[in-house]
């Protein structure tokens, strides 16, 4: 049995108890809040774990192998620090830090310690994404030219992170993963409707060197409800809606052609094919990230989400909200 604690009982955090608890060769031995009132109603549901209000406890405990940090944005960089440097491994939610020294520290000791740190990167658990990343690799869409995601919603509205920390991970991650490559320049405008400096919706630039370009749209001021990818390639174009409940993969056999000749002269011609909903098996993105975690522990592999790639994310971010302050001034990785 391989020993866990999370900490953090907040919204997303009892999702990864549930999943913890689930699988079959973990022990939960500790849930850590400190809100008693969210221990003692999660105490009911879980007796088999110990409920603690600080993490003292749990980095002495030498039985506990893994710590699953899923508090606060802000708690992330020394809730981390004092895990790993207690020798434990780490799983650490998005974002890894709130500025690129902390997570470039976190990524140093791990190193030095030989622990696993792991970020909750959650979509790259994603089996969807894993087949956009076959698909790209395979080159069945060609060359790729340019993508953009949209992630908004009404709600729910954060008072301690805008929406670019708060949704911009999920989308820069996938982003890096299927593009394999970082991008050079950085820009994002966006303005504070609600509360003063705490930017409700973000439109995010990436340009890479080689000329592919990435757009994100967040919101949490928006009428829809829209978790969307679209990739756009040189052979097809490709649509992961997350929203969809059976199709979420829809494959659009267009394009543009090559050069044509008539009586007036060369011409592009467009192509209209057909549009394929494969069928991909699903499973829930966070429990196949729990089984990774564990998986990592027991053999040492690297994480498909190590730090490096968490630190990656961050840099991306520091950048966009930099730019965001210059209003929208291009910022150079």
């Amino acid at each position: 049995m391989v020993g866990i604690a999370v900490a953090g009982a907040g919204a997303w955090g009892k999702n990864h108890i549930r999943v913890f608890s689930e699988i079959p060769k973990v022990r939960l031995k500790y849930i850590c809040d400190t809100d008693p009132s969210k221990l003692s109603v999660l105490q009911k549901s879980y007796p088999q774990s110990t409920m603690v209000e600080e993490i003292g406890p749990i980095l002495r405990d030498s039985e506990v192998k893994g710590m699953v940090i899923t508090s606060s944005a802000i708690s992330h960089f020394p809730l981390a620090r004092e895990a790993l440097v207690a020798g434990k491994d780490v799983l650490v939610e998005k974002p890894l830090a709130l500025n690129v020294r902390d997570a470039d520290e976190l990524v140093r000791i791990a190193e030095e310690k030989s622990r696993i740190l792991m970020v909750g990167h959650l979509l790259i658990y994603h089996p969807v994404v894993d087949r956009l990343k076959e698909m790209i690799v395979s080159e069945e869409l060609g060359r790729i030219h340019y993508v953009y995601t949209q992630r908004v919603n009404l709600g729910i509205i954060r008072q301690d992170e805008n929406a670019l920390w708060s949704f911009a991970p999920h989308d820069l991650s996938v982003i890096l993963k299927l593009l394999n490559e970082k991008p050079a320049v950085v820009s994002a405008h966006g303005e504070s409707y609600i509360q003063k400096n705490i930017e409700d919706v973000v439109f995010l630039s990436l340009y890479f060197s080689d000329g592919k370009m990435a757009n994100v749209h967040l919101s949490w001021l928006d009428p829809h409800k829209a978790r969307k990818i679209t990739i756009v390639g040189s052979k097809k174009m490709v649509v992961f809606d997350d929203m969809e409940a059976s199709e979420k993969l829809k494959i659009y056999d267009k394009g543009v052609g090559s050069l044509s000749y008539d009586s007036y002269g060369e011409y592009l011609s467009l192509r209209f094919g057909d549009i394929t909903i494969p069928n991909i098996k699903m499973v829930e993105p966070l429990r196949a990230e729990a089984e990774h975690f564990i998986r990592c522990i027991e053999s040492r592999e690297k994480p498909k989400t190590g730090g490096e790639d968490g630190l990656e994310v961050v840099k991306i971010l520091v950048a966009a909200q930099e730019s965001l302050k210059k209003n929208g001034v291009p910022i150079s990785l």
